[in-house]
């Protein structure tokens, strides 16, 4: 069963789906499929269908000629069915499942339409493309040029130490604890080798990592940077820092906790639209 199905399947039965929260945005939101365009609104609204971030649902009324929608699988609780949603024209027309509420149905989510995220070619919201999920607007993050001394170690062995150098930036987010962002001529690169692993956060960008290697052991993924971070957080461009549940880390000569904050796979951007909604809300953040 689909995710759209499912969230389907919650939504029109007795007991009903009731979000955690809405927002109405009068942001410019459109989405494309098939190199044409799907939609395009200002009047999306901001979906909370969990606690950790939100999804757009989009008026069915600000679909395009172009937005073709048959029906897919009948939903049992009301003469309603989720749909397969395609385009008139494209190369490849490529098909997605789409959720409709019908304007009969008594909920506040009715008129609207659900399309995953990840399932379209791309999201706009006015002229930035949104990546990976769209943003919680309560959701903050800050970064604040810091004048303390960072240490880290790995399996015993200094790999980074900022006495001396400074040009630390800490970076604190909502809902996660201070990460210590550090230049790389803090960092004894002997002992790191790079890594294939890429995550991704709407609020920072893609990360790419190093692993690190001391005395034959290797600790994955240890180290992440931003090649090309999000305008907001432009300031950890050529910075980089330490996984804290990977390694021990000393802020002005006291250790920070290691807290057990999971991390997401992905494989790039457009991969990162593919991954399925139900692991991103059990890992509940990128964590870097």
């Amino acid at each position: 069963m689909s995710q759209i199905t499912q969230l389907a399947s919650r939504l029109f039965t007795a007991n009903g789906f009731s979000p955690v929260k809405t927002l109405p945005t009068d942001k410019r939101v459109r989405g494309f499929l098939n190199q044409h365009l799907l939609f395009d609104t200002t009047a999306a609204l901001l979906v909370w269908e969990h606690k950790f971030f939100p999804q757009y649902w989009i008026p069915r009324a600000d679909f395009t000629a172009a937005a073709v929608f048959d029906k897919d699988q009948p939903v049992s609780g009301i003469e309603s069915s989720t749909y397969s949603l395609t385009t008139k024209e494209g190369q490849e027309k490529k098909s997605v499942p789409a959720l409709v509420v019908p304007e009969s149905f008594d909920h506040e989510l009715k008129g609207l339409v659900k399309v995953e995220f990840k399932s379209i070619d791309a999201w706009y919201e006015e002229l930035a493309e949104v990546l990976f999920h769209p943003k919680d607007p309560f959701h903050r993050v800050d970064l604040l040029p810091s004048g303390r001394q960072v240490k880290v170690e790995v399996e015993g062995a200094v790999v980074a130490d900022t006495a001396g150098e400074g040009g630390v930036v800490s970076l604190w987010e909502t809902n996660f604890p201070g990460r210590w962002y550090l230049p790389g001529t803090a960092i004894r690169w002997q002992y790191l080798r790079k890594s294939d692993t890429k995550t991704g956060c709407p609020y920072k960008g893609q990360a790419s990592y190093y692993d690190a290697v001391v005395d034959g052991k290797e600790v994955k993924d240890v180290v992440w940077y931003y090649e090309n971070p999000t305008q907001e957080s432009a300031g950890i461009k050529g910075l980089y820092c330490f996984y804290p549940d990977k390694v021990r880390t000393w802020v002005d000569g006291k250790e920070i906790e290691r807290v057990g904050m999971p991390k997401p796979r992905i494989e790039g951007i457009r991969a990162a639209r593919e991954k399925p909604v139900g692991e991103e809300v059990k890992k509940s953040g990128c964590g870097c």
